[in-house]
């Protein structure tokens, strides 16, 4: 399995994906520039979290229409799994490849936390390795986290189980609607969520539930 994780400018944890993917057995992953519209060959790919572009215009805007991006959006309307952490998730609603858009925490500050969410969809290839109703431990660090999403589009996500992780009762850092943390889009194949999986990938640093996102894609692909 060779994971491939986008580097922008003003990105910030792409080497910690790619620490993350290589922590899953017989994977690699290598970095992709955001100018580079080759994709190498990668099985899958990570649009990592930090602030592309410095988040001008609004988060994830000015890196929806980098020249890698282009390739993404081809990759994952061909089936390829596409998995958007934080500003990739912003990214990803943004290339319209996600439903929904993330919008200012309700509180308007920062939030860094550990946060407890719940597998709401466990049969879709990045959390199989998760059983429906499992809570993850994963922190969140985000200032543009409320997902948001028209009445009529929330209710259709419901209706065709988009709805991947909802945070636990008590654990919603940013007024996110319906408590939601994580969504994918009809097909299957493309996942953003707003907590950073790649930083709970060891227990010296107090979970590693995310890594479970990591394995999930490995064993999608086979």
């Amino acid at each position: 399995m060779r994971f491939g994780v986008v580097r922008f400018p003003g990105s910030c944890d792409e080497v910690d994906a790619v620490l993350a993917c290589e922590r899953v057995p017989n994977a690699s992953a290598q970095l992709l520039w955001h100018g580079d519209p080759d994709l190498h060959g990668v099985d899958a790919v990570i649009v990592p979290g930090g602030f592309s572009y410095g988040d001008y215009l609004r988060a994830g805007a000015i890196a929806r229409f980098s020249p890698v991006m282009e390739s993404v959006i081809r990759f994952a309307q061909g089936g390829g799994l596409v998995l958007g952490i934080c500003n990739g998730f912003q990214v990803l609603c943004e290339a319209g490849l996600l439903p929904g858009a993330l919008l200012p925490n309700d509180h308007l500050r920062f939030r860094c936390r550990q946060v407890e969410v719940e597998v709401v969809q466990a049969s879709m290839p990045f959390t199989a390795d998760c059983a429906d109703g499992e809570p993850l431990s994963i922190p969140v660090k985000h200032t543009t986290g409320r997902y948001y999403a028209p009445p009529e589009q929330l209710q259709s996500m419901h209706a065709h189980g988009q709805i991947v992780l909802k945070y636990a009762p008590g654990h919603n850092p940013n007024g996110s609607l319906d408590d939601i943390a994580g969504v994918r889009n009809a097909e299957g194949n493309v996942f953003g969520l707003m907590p950073h999986p790649e930083h709970a990938v060891d227990p010296l640093t107090g979970s590693a539930d995310g890594l479970k996102i990591f394995t999930s894609m490995a064993h999608a692909h086979g």
